[in-house]
């Protein structure tokens, strides 16, 4: 298991992941652009935990070489910059193009995982829902990588469901609009997502 986590973003959802990782004894740094290339040479795995808008601008400032054969747990969504409508955020992309592909096709060699993406920031670790374990849904192309992306999962308190290959952030990146609704609605941000199994 890689130990050294290297998180690009300096907003709420970089700093609840910098904790979590720090508790389960991982070594960490998180910076904003200017450190970027810095954190990415260094790190054994990236956490891209800024907005959407900017992610590709911020993984060209990480340096593509520094982003080479590493595994990026991608968190960001494609929230466009206007107010939601009855709640519902605007994506910039559609539902036949997902921001993760867009990514992964920018800069192929680097290994992408979708997670993190259809939670707030204060249930990211450790989320406590009477004793459910909720569902974290995650994609990418390496398998490899994702099997890792789930080992950090479990430890963190999550079940992870695998959908599959990059092109599954077009229905995961979504949850996002889903998860924010009652929020912006009604301000109720303690849920989670759970996939139920039949036996």
């Amino acid at each position: 298991m890689a130990t050294k986590i290297g998180i690009l973003g300096s907003g709420m959802v970089g700093e609840a992941l910098e904790q979590g990782f720090k508790k389960y004894d991982f070594q960490v740094q998180r910076g904003s652009r200017g450190q970027f290339a810095e954190i990415a040479a260094w790190a054994d795995v990236i956490v891209l935990a800024v907005k959407g808008l900017v992610a590709e601008a911020a993984l060209t400032l990480a340096e593509r070489e520094n982003l080479a054969e590493k595994i990026v747990i991608d968190a960001t969504n494609p929230i466009d910059e206007s107010q939601p409508q009855d709640g519902v955020l605007r994506f910039f992309t559609t539902l036949d193009r997902s921001l993760m592909e867009e990514l992964q096709e920018k800069f192929p060699q680097t290994k992408f995982v979708k997670a993190f993406n259809s939670v707030g920031s204060a249930h990211m670790v450790d989320p406590s829902f009477d004793g459910i374990k909720p569902t974290m849904f995650i994609c990418g192309n390496d398998s490899h990588a994702k099997n890792q992306v789930s080992s950090i999962l479990e430890q963190f308190g999550w079940e992870t469901e695998d959908m599959g290959t990059a092109k599954a952030a077009r229905a995961i990146e979504p949850l996002c609009m889903l998860w924010c609704i009652p929020g912006f609605r009604d301000n109720q941000w303690n849920h989670a997502f759970k996939l139920l199994k039949k036996k």
